[in-house]
Order: C-alpha cells, then structure tokens, then sequence
C-alpha cells in the first residue's frame, strides 16, 4: 500500500496485490497468459469485446451502419471480459495490447484485425463510407477531435476513474489532480458546442460516437458515480449533446452488447437478440 510521504526506489519492483480493483489482472509484462481459441460466427465483421465505455464505441457504430441500411455491417459480438480473458492466446493474437475491443474483418482475402478503438471506428467508416467526412477540412476536423478524444480519456479513465472509484484507498492529490483535467476537459467541449450541434458541426460522426462513449456517459448516465462531485450539469452544452445521442436508437442498442447483467445481451448475433430488452 502506498504511503503519503513515498519515496521511489532507484528500481522499480512490482508488488503483486496491489492495484485496487483490478490488482489481479494488471501485470507489468505483455504476452498471452493461458491457450484459447476465439470462437468466429457467421458474420462479416468480428467483434470482441465487453461493453465498457471503450467497448461500446465499436457496437454503437456498428448499429448506426445497420440502421443506414448497410447489411454488411452485420457483426457477431462476443464477450470478452476484462477479468482476464483478454490474456488468452487467440485474443492476443488480434490485439497484442491485450485491451478490449478488437474486430476480425471477415471480407478480405486473410481476415484484417484492427485493434485500438480509433483505429477501429476509423476503419469501419472508412470501409462503409458512413460518418467520417472523406476530404477536406471538415475530415481534418473530424479526426482532430477523434484523436483528441483518444488522448483525453486515459485521464478520465485511468486517472480519475481509478483514483475516485477503483483505488484501494482514496488519495486527495490524485483525485483533485484529475478531478481538475477532467473538468477542464469538458469545457473544452462544451465551448466547441455552443455553436456547434455535433462536434464536428450539423453533422454526426465518429468523433461524437467516441468522444459519447466518455463524456456523454459522464454527464448523462453518472459514469462513475461523479456527476455531483464534477458538477456536470453546468456543462450544459455537453449535456444537451450528450443526451441526444444517448437517446439515439442505435446508441440504445449498441451500449448494451457484450454486458453480463439483466440489462444488456452478453453476445449478439442478430437483431432479434435486442428483443428481450425491449429495444
């Protein structure tokens, strides 16, 4: 456990058991852990995956292609859960990383993986021709604020989320640290959107789908628990996005794939596995 007056060695030496809430998963060393094959349904597109704010960027785009009418979105989803399964042999092998989500594309000639979720939303919009602006300005815009929010949510997740609800022991300096990073995080964007209805400008892409899966979950559904404590409420362009896409059909459908609890679909395969939920 840490101590407030730490002093690091001149070697940094790991100390198992001690990572909070996800101290038997985290290792300091890459590479599979146990044999396991991924199972490969009937679908073009291969996902793998647990519906975490990272997971969901992927379904929800998948979803939002169907609901365009682009039948070769159809995916299989398979749940991958974040408790050490993503060390497994054939998971690693699509995702050296060992982070959740990654796809198998199905329709080339060797299946394509694509790992790491903005390479992954990217790809998908590129291949379909959906929601990513293909030129101009407002293509260097869009994967201006897709990138942004690839690089501004490790502070919201591992940073924030972890010192403020995972952590074995809650720390002041850390906590008020990110607390302010986050905040300012979201004033960012809700000065883009006081005169933008997207991120982007009238049009919906990738970015808001990424940047939602964050910050829209932040201030519309509490991720974390954090709403009072980051007041997110006074971000009210923020939350006047972040709502209406939280109430967006297809974002309705996509949040809930690869969940174990009653209130999602552990796996999904068809639309028809939506049913029991009513959506």
């Amino acid at each position: 456990m840490s101590k407030i007056n730490y002093t690091p060695p001149r070697v940094w030496k790991w100390e198992e058991g001690n990572g909070g809430r996800f101290e038997d998963i985290n290792r300091p060393t890459a590479g599979p852990t146990f044999e396991s094959e991924l199972p490969v349904g009937k679908h073009p597109i291969q996902i793998y995956s647990q519906g975490t704010p990272n997971g969901v960027k992927v379904t929800i785009l998948m979803e939002e292609l169907l609901a365009l009418g682009f039948n070769e979105a159809e995916y299989d989803a398979w749940l991958v859960r974040i408790n050490g399964e993503q060390f497994g042999s054939g998971f690693v092998e699509i995702n050296p990383n060992s982070k959740i989500p990654a796809i198998l594309d199905m329709t080339t000639a060797k299946p394509t993986r694509v790992f790491e979720t903005g390479a992954i939303l990217l790809y998908l919009a590129e291949k379909f021709g959906a929601f990513v602006p293909m030129a101009g300005p407002s293509r260097a815009e869009c994967l201006s604020w897709l990138f942004w929010q690839m690089s501004s949510a490790p502070y919201l997740g591992g940073g924030f989320g972890h010192f403020y609800a995972y952590a074995p022991e809650k720390y002041e300096y850390p906590i008020n640290r990110y607390a302010m990073e986050v905040k300012r995080q979201l004033d960012v964007l809700d000065r883009n959107l006081a005169d933008r209805h997207f991120l982007v400008g009238d049009d919906y892409t990738i970015a808001d789908i990424a940047t939602y899966s964050w910050y829209g979950q932040m201030v519309v559904a509490g991720l974390y628990n954090a709403k009072e404590f980051l007041q997110v409420d006074s971000y009210a362009n923020v939350l006047r996005w972040g709502t209406e896409i939280h109430n967006r059909a297809a974002v309705r459908r996509g949040r809930k794939v690869n969940r174990d609890s009653h209130s999602g679909i552990a796996e999904r395969h068809d639309a028809s596995d939506f049913d029991k939920l009513g959506i």
